[in-house]
């Protein structure tokens, strides 16, 4: 059974979901693929995960870095989960191309190339926003692509952790906004 409930941020309403293993989905309201994968036989309960999320977002929109997660339970494909686990690991207040987690997957599965456009779909249905930082992904030129929460948001989350802007830009047009 998987559980939701909505949490304020600075940025926006974010509803969460968990099952009994952790937190399976946080999504910015009217995001692109808000709720994915919600069984739609989903329960409003409050469950101890919710709290220990509250309490890493709280500590996260104060401008700190939590120093540890809360429980994850993340549903995809392994391609998805092992992208979205490489996402965990860049560090609070630095970024990642989709060229290098695109070469780290493919040095990961021995093969000479692996497409950025591919990575970039995986990072795009990331079910559990924020926490797996898909908002520290950018383009190989510092354009700031494909945040499902917007591209205003994802500005916001990097300018909180501290990001350098100065090499970082909004495209004009084109299909990642």
């Amino acid at each position: 059974m998987r559980y939701t409930t909505k949490y304020e941020t600075p940025l926006g309403e974010v509803l969460l979901a968990a099952d009994e293993k952790g937190l399976t989905g946080l999504w910015f309201d009217g995001a692109r693929h808000y709720a994915a994968g919600l069984d739609p036989q989903h329960e409003e309960k409050e469950t101890p995960v919710f709290e220990t999320v509250r309490a890493w977002l709280d500590l996260y929109f104060s401008g700190k870095n939590p120093d540890t997660l809360p429980p994850l339970h993340m549903i995809g494909s392994p391609f998805r989960c092992r992208i979205w686990e490489i996402m965990l690991q860049i560090p609070y207040g630095n970024t990642m191309t989709y060229g290098e987690l695109a070469g780290r997957i493919a040095r990961e599965k021995g093969i000479r190339h692996m497409s950025a456009q591919a990575v970039g779909g995986a990072v795009a249905h990331n079910p559990i926003s924020i926490i797996i930082p898909c908002h520290r992904m950018v383009g190989t030129d510092g354009s700031l692509t494909g945040y499902a929460g917007g591209i205003p948001r994802k500005v916001e989350l990097l300018q909180l952790e501290g990001v350098g802007m100065e090499k970082l830009f909004v495209p004009r047009k084109g299909t990642a906004l």
